[in-house]
């Protein structure tokens, strides 16, 4: 809060929200009591404005409404309307108290009965009957808090004031117009001079010059509160409301919308014009002539510090907030006959305003070839009658084609002083609606730079909404990330997440967001984030039924820049779904195999959809978990290298398979313990077949530019013609029955002083094998850790001494790695910097 003058007032007002019931009554008791507690003179003079309670206002005009139309049941209604302020006052305030404040009130009720009454007898009800109904809420929520705040703090000796005896105004075509000089002599009277204490004021009611109550109109409360803060010469004006302040957006349509720490008065009068939830721009008119800044607060979190309205903003952001007005209609006048003839702009203009239709934007190219503007779509039919009245003798000569209407749009405005002179700001607004495919209709900006406003059509304005706001408000390597899987790899990928996920918001503002994991039956979904330190518990008791189309519904939002789908299972039907969410501009990171190495026309598809969405696909961990293996590949052949062939052990399991295998424990109790140990794929033939290692064949194939499918793999399986059926325990059981011919021909090897590895290889005359074979003592392959993963590039580079690439290549760990590595090397391709 800003430093305040102990002797100037400053002016509080708590909306129907805040004074809503007796808690609340209690609460903003607690907020009057606070003020100016730190201040190391005396406390300034207090001025509080209340609405009504919550619900009363509308439920007076409906008592006027049912009045009139002799619905007996207004009776009712004003009963119980004075049971509901008598449950606040026995609620607030003791017995001898409350019995006086109830007597004011069943005072006031019967002389409202008697006006009811005759408006039953009347059937209808002048506007001053209205503004007298509805003018009752303030006064009995101001009478009720007064006497509490007496009975609870009686040191701001706190008086009462009725707004009727110094408040004049008179209503005219632009809304009520104060009296100021009479207002302010009026006041003056009531309080001679500021002292230390509490004035509590009702909101909404004011005299007209006649001295008939009359109200403020539509935000009559916040418009009180700035006229006081006017009449009192006010330091400060504090607006209590139920939100932490001004938003950057409508929280409902932009769930990320954050608070603005502070507008400059025609920032905010921009955003109100545009529909933002801000002050009305004639309610902060009395306190905008007077330089008097305005706090937007909370009630319910009095703590947080708000947002500040005042003659200059010192917020860093350059742009404060972004906005719409839905239902809207283009109108456009178009036609060579407008070239270079004046005054066709006034004759459109004055034919609208002649029939009361207002304007809200208007463009026109340089050309002066068309001109067209936005107005509510409720007045477009009456528009074009009256613009082809207007231009009749131009529309049949052909000067002018047609008077076009375009219906359903809506206006997006982005808001901002510091957008003038800032480079970039409409190229980044622009950016972000192409970004996610939104066609701009018509743009607008002022010569201020302050607001630029573009038409786009109505059913995509909540997106356009959300993706601009992204742009300007949050990090753009935010990521909203769904991860599939959550097992042998994708648990640990989770937890690596965990523990780097603020360090890397911190240092490189990569704002890394799991916003769902999805298992075989359940999934577990997050509005903004999974807590991923608590992922595991959250998946066992908040999950639904799993659902894969609503699951990535939910990842791919438009509010969030960029949507990864995260795959670590080995499906084969969500890999065929990786095309589609390509083509939807979602990136995909995996490392299932069953997409690059199916059959070759979907392959083709995928990589089609990719390239026309834009949108990324990485998979280096499909080959040498996290050995780069993909990305040595691609960077030989970007770089002019011929690759003759590539040949290597691809598989972690079958490595460590044959480098713990001496010949001493059985070759199936070997593989029993690593499926046990997280190496071997959940069903260990999937890795004993050679078809996971014909899988990485393909990938690299086709990497190399060669159209191989799966069949084209030559392939000696390690698994037994009469266990390929059956589970997996039942092949880990039946294994044993094959040990002697693997001991046979590891003792053949040996004795020749050589040993087994299963390799496979592929070549750029298209040839590909896999099986096992045998290597010298002194080859690279002979020569490797327990799951090493070996590759040797031949080459025209690399020819007389092969390339290699080697390292783990299996492992939760080290995949999860991988992965999370790719999912980096994305967030670079997006443009972050590492």
């Amino acid at each position: 809060m800003s430093s305040v003058d102990p002797r100037a007032w400053v002016v509080h007002k708590f909306g129907g929200s805040s004074v809503a019931d007796a808690q609340c009554f209690e609460r903003v008791a607690r907020i009057i009591e606070s003020q100016g507690t730190a201040l190391p003179t005396a406390r300034p003079p207090l001025a509080i404005v209340l609405s009504a309670c919550k619900g009363v206002t509308d439920a007076l005009l409906e008592l006027v409404n049912q009045a009139a139309s002799q619905d007996p049941a207004w009776r009712e209604r004003l009963s119980a309307l004075r049971e509901r302020h008598a449950t606040i006052a026995r609620a607030l305030l003791d017995e001898p108290i409350a019995a006086e404040y109830l007597g004011e009130l069943d005072r006031d009720l019967a002389d409202l009965g008697g006006v009811l009454q005759a408006t039953a007898v009347m059937r209808s009800a002048a506007q001053a009957v209205r503004d007298l109904v509805a003018g009752c809420g303030e006064i009995w929520s101001t009478r009720l808090f007064h006497r509490y705040l007496q009975r609870r703090a009686a040191r701001l000796s706190p008086q009462w004031l009725d707004a009727r005896r110094c408040l004049i105004v008179e209503w005219g075509p632009l809304g009520p117009a104060v009296h100021w000089q009479q207002s302010r002599t009026k006041l003056k009277a009531l309080l001679p001079a500021p002292t230390a204490g509490a004035v509590v004021i009702p909101g909404f009611i004011a005299t007209d010059p006649n001295g008939v109550q009359t109200t403020l109109g539509r935000n009559g409360s916040d418009f009180s509160a700035s006229i006081f803060g006017a009449l009192l010469d006010a330091a400060e004006i504090h607006i209590w409301t139920d939100v932490d302040g001004v938003l950057s957006a409508d929280p409902r349509r932009v769930p990320d919308a954050k608070v603005i720490d502070s507008l400059s008065y025609n920032e905010a009068m921009e955003l109100a014009y545009f529909g933002a939830k801000v002050l009305h721009p004639q309610t902060m008119a009395p306190a905008v002539g007077r330089g008097i800044p305005i706090w937007i607060r909370n009630t319910f979190a009095p703590e947080k510090q708000g947002t500040l309205i005042s003659a200059t903003s010192n917020s860093a952001l350059p742009v404060k907030g972004i906005t719409s007005i839905d239902r809207v209609a283009l109108i456009n006048l178009e036609g060579p006959g407008m070239i270079g003839v004046p005054g066709t702009a006034y004759r459109l203009f004055g034919a609208l305003r002649e029939e009361g239709i207002s304007v809200i934007l208007i463009s026109q190219g340089s050309s002066e070839h068309s001109i067209c503007c936005a107005i509510p779509q409720e007045q477009a039919e009456r528009a074009q009658s009256v613009l082809r009245a207007t231009f009749a003798r131009e529309l049949a000569e052909g000067q002018i084609q047609d008077v076009d209407v375009t219906p359903d749009l809506s206006i997006l405005a982005v808001v901002g002083d510091g957008m003038a002179g800032t480079p970039g700001i409409s190229g980044k607004v622009f950016g972000a609606l192409g970004d996610v495919q939104i066609n701009v209709r018509a743009i607008a900006q002022g010569a201020s730079e302050r607001n630029i406003s573009v038409v786009v059509d109505g059913k995509q304005a909540t997106r356009a909404l959300r993706a601009t706001h992204a742009s300007f408000y949050l990090s753009p390597h935010t990521l909203s990330i769904g991860v599939i899987g959550p097992g042998t790899v994708g648990r640990v990928l989770l937890d690596q997440l965990a523990s780097q996920r603020e360090r890397l918001a911190r240092e490189f503002k990569i704002d890394l967001r799991v916003r769902g994991i999805l298992r075989s039956a359940q999934m577990l979904l997050a509005e903004r984030e999974v807590n991923l330190t608590r992922w595991r518990e959250q998946l066992e008791t908040q999950a639904i039924a799993a659902d894969v189309a609503r699951f990535i519904e939910h990842v791919h939002v438009d509010y969030l820049p960029h949507a990864v789908v995260i795959d670590c299972s080995a499906d084969e039907q969500l890999a065929r779904c990786y095309r589609d969410w390509l083509a939807a501009g979602i990136h995909v990171v995996t490392p299932n195999k069953k997409a690059n190495s199916g059959d070759l026309a979907y392959y083709g598809s995928l990589r089609a959809a990719r390239r026309a969405s834009g949108a990324h696909y990485l998979y280096e961990t499909t080959v040498g978990a996290g050995l780069p293996v993909i990305q040595t590949l691609r960077d030989l052949r970007e770089t002019g290298d011929e690759i003759a062939s590539i040949e290597g052990i691809f598989s972690g399991t079958l490595a460590y398979l044959f480098n713990a295998y001496d010949g001493s424990t059985p070759f199936s109790a070997i593989v029993r313990e690593a499926k046990q140990r997280g190496y071997t794929e959940p069903d260990p033939r999937d890795d004993l077949s050679g078809m996971d290692v014909a899988r990485k064949l393909i990938i690299l194939g086709r990497e190399m530019g060669l159209p191989l499918e799966l069949n084209d793999v030559e392939v000696a399986s390690l698994v037994p013609a009469d266990l390929v059926s059956g589970d997996s325990e039942q092949f880990l059981a039946g294994l044993a029955r094959y040990d002697a011919p693997m001991k046979q021909r590891y003792e053949a090897a040996r004795a020749r002083r050589r040993v087994l590895r299963y390799v496979g290889s592929v070549s750029a005359d298209g040839r590909a094998r896999v099986g096992l074979a045998e290597f010298e003592l002194g080859h690279a392959f002979a020569n490797i850790a327990l799951t090493d993963n070996v590759v040797r590039y031949s080459t025209a580079r690399y020819c007389d001494n092969p390339l290699i690439v080697q390292g783990p290549g299996a492992g939760p760990a080290v995949t999860a790695g991988g992965v999370f590595a790719d999912l980096l090397r994305l967030a670079t391709y997006l443009g972050a910097h590492l």
